[in-house]
This record gives structure tokens, C-alpha cells and sequence, in this order.
């Protein structure tokens, strides 16, 4: 509940975290060689000692000294809770290197002056060092656009204490917009800090123009149905819901209890990818598809080649498509077929379409034609693996018929899903198929790990080969 949802500078902050990570050995080991070569004892017989001690430093080192993590509000622990951390685990790996020292009767080799100036020096490099990479890792997570803006759905002394926590933590990555509440500034006797947007029954309008992406009710648990008249009217959006302080619902998404600065909260509705599951999820997505697309580049230009020979028309089809938090995107597809449809009405694709040229044909059944969003991917634009992404036309059309159909816009797209492996690809001659499709998206929010996007990429690989549903 404490870790921001990273939208920008992810693979920097993994980077830096992976660094933050490996850093207590290098410098541990670093700092033991740099003093032998100090005091010239590098190449003196002592040295073979020092090299098995350095093993055992660094070794020890990434198993001990990893940096401590805020136990506060704070998602990066403050300078002196930093140093703390760090010296107590200085003070373990001391007692284990005495220890060992003490059973293997070693210690009497080493040189006193170096161990002493090296368990002196260290801690003191190492607390200066992570004191840089927090700022390092605190800069990236507060740009501004990783900050998603906030509403409240009541004015109390609660959900006021939790906009002034969200306020003074920067590194929590959240803006309040305002608050909404069907008793006015007199009734409620606030101030200039409180801002008033509107009455409760304004909220879904307020938060579908004006794209907020987190919402926290405070309403009483005495009023129950308009808390689930205000999850009804929410279901046709892509914000993130939270309950304050607590409640038992049915349907949630990414369901989690935890606290904000101390205040409790419950998570309603969420993106599975807060935190460093995001940092992972997109890694993976980078790593894979960069693999996928320098193994396949051959085959691609075959293709494209075949696309200009066979037919007139562009090599790639552009289509407009919803993304992450419901915003249009452009999708790349091989064109497969004569006409390119991108308007207010998209006929789906069907069996024996005679639409589609041969060479499509052929591309739709083996998936082929899907190779060009793998660029996508590596834009940010959709995932390996996640919802797909339909037409704008076809999103307009059944946000208004299936209940929550928008909440599957709370990640990125993919390039197959749940859904697909499940039997569920191709077109959707009915309401009833497109609901369970839905029914698969929102299973992987509530579910999700990278285990199970591995298992949804074998089976996609599977079924690629024997599809019937694919034309």
C-alpha cells in the first residue's frame, strides 16, 4: 500500500535498485583490498588470508547487508533510520567473521591494523553510499509524472488526515484533487485546505473527464448502499478504489488491507503492478521481446516483402485501441486483409472473411500477423502478456453492456492473455462470449505473478499451432 505505482523511470529505479542491492559487497571486499594496498601488504604472504577473507566478506555481504527499508509512512527509510540499519548489520557480520575466525583459528594471521581500519571504514562508505542511491531512487519515483491524481468521497477527520499524509509524502506519488460530499462547507466547517468538488452523485462524471486515478471512500460503514451505489456508478472507470477504513465487499480486484502513514486503508480495486511488481513485470516485457524480435527480424521483412508483393496496401496496419487507464494507443498489425477499418463502426474479422488476402490468411491462423506489437511492448504501449486491446468502436459499444468492462484497462494490453488461452480468441459473435472474455481479463488482475504470464506465454505458443478460433 506504501509503494507507488511507477509509470515512468522503471527500469532506471530496477537498475538502481539492483545496484543498491550488489553495492554492500563491492565496496565490503573493495575496501579490504584498497587498505592492503594501503598499507602494502598486497603481495606479502598475508595476502592468500585476506583473499579467503574477502570471499566470505562478499559473500556474507550480499546475504546481511542488503538496505534496511522504512518500517514508517516513508517508502525509503530517512538518514539516521539508514544509518541504524546499516551499522547493526555491520555489527552481525562482525560477530559472524569473529565466529568463523574463532573455529577455523585463523584470526591470528590476519593483520590487525587492516581488519580494524576495514571494520572502521566501511560501514561509514556504505551508509554514504546508500544515502546517495535513496536520493537517486527518490528523485526518479517523484517525477511528476508518476504522481496520480486523488479523490475522496467524503469529508471527515479521516479521509483529511489521509489527504495531508498524501500531501507531505512526496515518494507516495499522489496529488489530491479535491474531495467530494453532499453536505456543504458550512455543514462540514472546513477551511481553505479542503477543496469541494461536487456532491457524491458528481463523482464518476468528475473522475471519468478529468482522468483521476485513485479514489478513496471515507463514507460511514452505516451507509453501505451508497457505498455500493458509488462502486456501480466507479465500475466504468480505470481508477484505482479504495475503501477508508474498512468494509467487506464481493468482486474486488487486487484485494489488499495495509495502512497509509498509519491510516488504514483497504484496497478495492488496484492494478496488480504497484511497487516493484511493476518494475518486474516490465523487465520481463523488455528482455523478451527484444529476444523475440531480433530472433524473428528475418522472417518479419520476409513478410512485409510478401505483404507489398501480394496485395496494394500498406505493410502495416495501424489501428486505434484502448490502453492502460482507458487512453487511445495505436496498435501495429501485418495487414492481412484489403480494406484497413479504424472508425466509429469495425466489422470483426470472421471465418472465410473475403476480406482477408491469402497471404493474411495465413498470417491470422499462425498469429504472425501479431509480430508487429512486439514493438509496442518495447514502446510501453502494451505487455506480452495481458487484456487484449479492442477497437474504440468495439470498447464503446460493450463498456455500456458489461458491468466492470473497463476495469480491465487497469493494465497494459497484451499481446495474449488469459482469455486466449482459454479458447476465447478470434471474433465474438456475442455478449455472452465478450463476458467471458471480461471474466478471464479481470481473473489475471486478481491473480496475477510471473509465473503465470511464463504459463500464458507456453500455452499461447501451444495453441498458436492448432487454433481453430484463428482467422
Amino acid at each position: 500500500m506504501n509503494e507507488p505505482v511507477i509509470v515512468r523511470n522503471s527500469v532506471a529505479i530496477a537498475a538502481v535498485a539492483l545496484l543498491q542491492a550488489i553495492l554492500p559487497a563491492l565496496i565490503a571486499v573493495g575496501c579490504l583490498y584498497a587498505l592492503l594496498i594501503f598499507f602494502g601488504l598486497f603481495d606479502t604472504e598475508l595476502a592468500s588470508y585476506f583473499h579467503v577473507m574477502a570471499l566470505v566478506v562478499g559473500a556474507l555481504s550480499l546475504l546481511i547487508l542488503q538496505p534496511p527499508r522504512s518500517t514508517g509512512g516513508q517508502i525509503l527509510p530517512g538518514p539516521l533510520q539508514l544509518a541504524f540499519g546499516v551499522l547493526v548489520r555491520w555489527s552481525v557480520l562482525l560477530g559472524v567473521l569473529l565466529a568463523i575466525g574463532y573455529a577455523v583459528k585463523f584470526s591470528e594471521e590476519f593483520s590487525r591494523r587492516v581488519v580494524l581500519t576495514w571494520a572502521v571504514l566501511a560501514p561509514g562508505l556504505l551508509i554514504v553510499a546508500n544515502l546517495i542511491l535513496n536520493g537517486v531512487i527518490r528523485r526518479l519515483m517523484c517525477d511528476p509524472l508518476n504522481a496520480r491524481r486523488v479523490v475522496f468521497a467524503g469529508c471527515n477527520d479521516v479521509s483529511r488526515a489521509l489527504s495531508k499524509q498524501l500531501t507531505d509524502s512526496q515518494e507516495l506519488c499522489m496529488r489530491v484533487a479535491g474531495f467530494f460530499d453532499d453536505r456543504g462547507a458550512d455543514r462540514l466547517n472546513v477551511n481553505g485546505d479542503v477543496r469541494l468538488l461536487g456532491k457524491l452523485t458528481d463523482l464518476a462524471d468528475y473522475v471519468k473527464k478529468q482522468g483521476i486515478q485513485v479514489i478513496f471512500i471515507a463514507l460511514p460503514v452505516r451507509h453501505m448502499q451508497r457505498v455500493t451505489d458509488l462502486l456501480d456508478d466507479l465500475r466504468d472507470t480505470t481508477a484505482s478504489i479504495y475503501y477508508v477504513p474498512d468494509i467487506l465487499v464481493f468482486d474486488l480486484i487486487q484485494a489488499r488491507s495495509g495502512t497509509i502513514s498509519g491510516i488504514p486503508v483497504i484496497a478495492m480495486c488496484e492494478t496488480p503492478f504497484y511497487g516493484y511488481r511493476g518494475v518486474v513485470k516490465r523487465l520481463t516485457d523488455i528482455a523478451i521481446s527484444a529476444l523475440v524480435l531480433t530472433i524473428m527480424a528475418p522472417l518479419m521483412a520476409a513478410i512485409a516483402i510478401g505483404i507489398r508483393l501480394s496485395s496494394p496496401g500498406p505493410v502495416v496496419f495501424r489501428q486505434r485501441r484502448y490502453g492502460l487507464n482507458g487512453e487511445e494507443i495505436i496498435v501495429y498489425k501485418f495487414r492481412t486483409m484489403r480494406v484497413v477499418e479504424d472508425g466509429a463502426v469495425v466489422t470483426q474479422a470472421t471465418k472465410d472473411d473475403a476480406r482477408t488476402t491469402p497471404l493474411g490468411r495465413f498470417l491470422r491462423r499462425s498469429s504472425l500477423d501479431e509480430l508487429p506489437q512486439l514493438f509496442n511492448v518495447l514502446q510501453g504501449r502494451m505487455s506480452l502478456v495481458g487484456p487484449r486491446p479492442h477497437a474504440v468502436a468495439h470498447n464503446e459499444m460493450y463498456r455500456k453492456l458489461i458491468k466492470g468492462y473497463m476495469v480491465r484497462h487497469k493494465v497494459l494490453p497484451g499481446i495474449t492473455g488469459l482469455a486466449q488461452v482459454n479458447g476465447l480468441r478470434g471474433e465474438t459473435r456475442t455478449v455472452e462470449q465478450m463476458e467471458a472474455r471480461v471474466k478471464y481479463d479481470l481473473e489475471y488482475l486478481r491473480n496475477w505473478s510471473v509465473a503465470m504470464d511464463l504459463q500464458i506465454l507456453a500455452k499461447t505458443a501451444v495453441r498458436v499451432l492448432h487454433d481453430r478460433n484463428a482467422f
